[in-house]
This record gives structure tokens, C-alpha cells and sequence, in this order.
């Protein structure tokens, strides 16, 4: 237990998941004044059998987790957030040919944007999370620093670099030192109702039937234009559904037959054509970032050796960015990379520090290397 001088106002985001839970039990395990709050979108998926967080569901095992450990709970109305800073950006991004992430803007507008600034006004000395991630201070380079979480399955560093670093000293990742096996062991201990309780894999507001199913009935299926699919000649040899059907890489429900693997490489709004070609297409030298944001280090202003993530499950590999303005940036990757999708995001690493990232605005085919990569790939078979 923790001295009087040492206890802080904990609050703590509730999702109705043992991770949120197990971080309010070891604030209040570790003699802090917490108090739980869930953030409500008023989201609702009546058939689906899998659990999402911040439904009807993730709210009452909050509510009554935050009961066994004995912590005032509240819920807080988040829904025109959720709309019109996450869902509409979804949308967009969709009709517009990329492929959005919006677990990364949800971090950054809501969890750490609308609920971090609304905790910080009710007198909160710390918001804390069930991420697994951490957050460091470096006497050192006297500056906090956003590190990966230990566990190496649930690590979620990735989708919290646009995290502003001003907030970093008032967050508290608790779970960021422990694994997954550890924080069901913590929730049987606090006796918590949802200690065995299936983690939440998918995006919050989309139903089982998924995204297209969702866009179709937000927007209406006459909004999804159909337009002409050609190859790498520029020969139309089909129709496409609408763009937002389709995203980098995909291979089936192409609707063509070429005798041979074809995926779609390039999504062009403008034209609102999608182009589809031989995996060789897929590969990329290079990207274009804009939204930038710098969370452990201050913009670079020269040539930046880092490790990259492209989507949060792929493999870092290194890479140079040269920052052209504040808000845009070139990643060079070593080795061309596949299937390198506007609109996710590139986060940028120095060993376990989370330096920065941006959202993927255009990737850059590697020119003359197109037949050494398709011959690569047709000899695995």
C-alpha cells in the first residue's frame, strides 16, 4: 500500500474486458483512488455472438466488475464522438479507395483525445488503460518515450502512435510488464466476473456481417459506384462493384478469371477504377506518409534510420524517412515490401521505442524490379 503523499486520482477506461478491469483492480490494489468509467456509442449488434467492447454487454460487465472492486463507475455518452470523428472517417476513407484504421483514431480522438481531456478537467492525476504497451521516462534523454508492451502476442504499440506526448506523462499502461496468462490470473484473484471472458477482436461498430454489409447500410448501395477493372496494360477485362469493395492485396470475389492469381494493386479514386495484376504489382519500394505525429522524439529534421511497421501484423523491417514538411514524410524501405495500403498506418521504431508514424497516402512501385520479384515468387509455387 502506498503512502497518503504518494495516492493519486486514478481514473480508469472500462470496456467491460478482463484487461480494463484487471488495471482498475491493480490501481485500487495499489492504494490509488480510482474510479471506473466506460465510454458509451449507443452501438448495438443484436445477432452478433462475439463479444465487442463499449455494447450493452461491455457496459454492464463494467459496471459490474467496478461493483466487486468496490470503485465508484460511470458511463459517459461518447456517441456523436464516435460518429462523427471515427465512423464518418471510416466511411470516407472506404469511398475513397484506402483502407482506413480506425482503432489508431479512435486512440487518438477518443480514448486519448475526448475522454483524456474530460478526465483531466474532473481532476484525474492519471488516466489508465488495459493496452499493452508502456510508457517511460527517460532520465536520460529527460523525455517520456511510448515502448512496446511485453507480451509479444497482445502488444498493441502500433496502434497508439498518435498519441500526443504531452499526454504521456498523465497515462498509465499497468499491463504493459505482464502477459495475457497473468492478467486472467489477476482477475480470478480480485474475483472478477469476466476473468475468462473471450478478448474482442473486431472493430467495435461493425457487425459480424462486416464492413461492406455496414457501409451499405450507412450509405445507402447506391452510393457504391460501379466503375471498369483493368490490368496492368490498362485493358478493361471487367467491372468492379464499387471501389470501397476492394482493398490492396485482395485476391478473391474479384469477379475475373485469368487462369492464374491476379490481386488488386492499385485503387484509383479519380477515375474510380480498380486495377488488378500479377502479385509482382503488389510489391513497393517505398511509401508517402502524411498526417504525422511524433510521440517519443521531436520531428526529425534529416534522415531517419528506424524499423517499420506497414499494418500492425507485419514483421518490422528497416527503412529510412526523410520528413518533407511537418505533416508529410517518405519511407524508403531496404527490401520492396507487399501490399502496401493507403490509408493504414506506418509507425516508426527505434529498437522498443515508438518514435512516431503517419497514415499511408501513395506507395511507390519498384519500377525495373517487377520481373526479379515475379520470378521469386512464382519459384515458391
Amino acid at each position: 500500500m502506498i503512502n497518503q503523499a504518494n495516492k493519486k486520482k486514478v481514473f480508469v477506461a472500462m470496456s467491460g474486458g478482463v484487461d480494463s478491469s484487471v488495471v482498475a483492480g491493480m490501481m485500487k490494489e495499489a492504494g490509488h483512488d480510482v474510479v471506473g468509467v466506460t465510454m458509451c456509442f449507443n452501438i448495438t449488434h443484436p445477432n452478433n455472438k462475439k463479444p465487442s467492447c463499449c455494447g450493452i454487454d461491455g457496459i454492464e460487465d463494467a459496471k459490474r466488475s467496478a461493483q466487486i472492486l468496490g470503485i465508484p463507475h460511470y458511463v459517459w455518452n461518447f456517441a456523436e464522438d464516435i460518429d462523427t470523428k471515427i465512423i464518418q472517417n471510416f466511411t470516407d476513407e472506404y469511398l475513397s479507395g484506402r483502407t482506413p484504421n480506425p482503432c489508431v483514431q479512435c486512440n487518438q480522438h477518443l480514448k486519448f483525445g475526448s475522454l483524456f481531456e474530460k478526465v483531466r478537467s474532473m481532476g484525474a492525476d492519471y488516466l489508465a488503460t488495459g493496452h499493452y504497451a508502456k510508457i517511460h521516462f527517460s532520465t536520460e534523454k529527460n523525455r517520456f518515450e511510448l515502448k512496446k508492451g511485453e507480451d509479444q502476442f497482445k502488444e498493441q504499440s502500433y496502434f497508439l502512435y498518435s498519441m500526443k506526448k504531452e499526454t504521456l506523462p498523465f497515462v498509465l499502461f499497468p499491463l504493459g510488464d505482464i502477459t495475457k496468462t497473468q492478467v486472467r490470473e489477476l482477475a480470478r484473484k480480485y474475483g472478477l466476473n469476466n476473468a475468462e471472458k473471450p478478448g474482442s477482436q473486431d472493430i467495435c461498430f461493425i457487425p459480424e456481417t462486416g464492413y461492406k454489409k455496414f457501409l451499405e447500410d450507412r450509405l445507402g448501395k447506391e452510393v457504391m459506384m460501379p466503375g471498369p477493372m483493368k490490368d496492368e496494360s490498362g485493358k478493361i477485362v471487367g467491372q468492379h462493384k464499387g471501389i470501397a469493395y476492394y482493398t490492396i492485396g485482395q485476391r478473391d470475389q474479384l469477379g475475373v478469371s485469368f487462369g492464374r492469381p491476379v490481386y488488386v494493386y492499385k485503387i484509383d479514386k479519380k477515375e474510380n477504377t480498380v486495377y488488378i495484376g500479377d502479385i509482382a504489382r503488389l510489391y513497393s519500394r517505398s511509401l508517402l506518409a502524411h498526417k504525422l505525429n511524433f510521440v517519443s522524439i521531436n520531428p526529425p529534421l534529416k534522415n531517419l534510420r528506424v524499423q517499420v511497421k506497414i499494418r500492425y501484423n507485419h514483421k518490422e523491417i528497416p527503412a529510412r524517412v526523410t520528413t518533407l514538411d511537418n505533416d508529410r514524410a517518405k519511407v524508403e524501405f531496404d527490401e520492396p515490401q507487399k501490399s502496401v495500403t493507403p490509408g493504414q498506418s506506418v509507425v516508426f521504431y527505434d529498437q522498443d521505442i515508438v518514435l512516431g508514424g503517419g497514415i499511408i497516402e501513395t506507395a511507390e512501385a519498384p519500377e525495373g524490379d517487377f520481373l526479379t520479384i515475379q520470378m521469386s515468387e512464382s519459384s515458391k509455387g
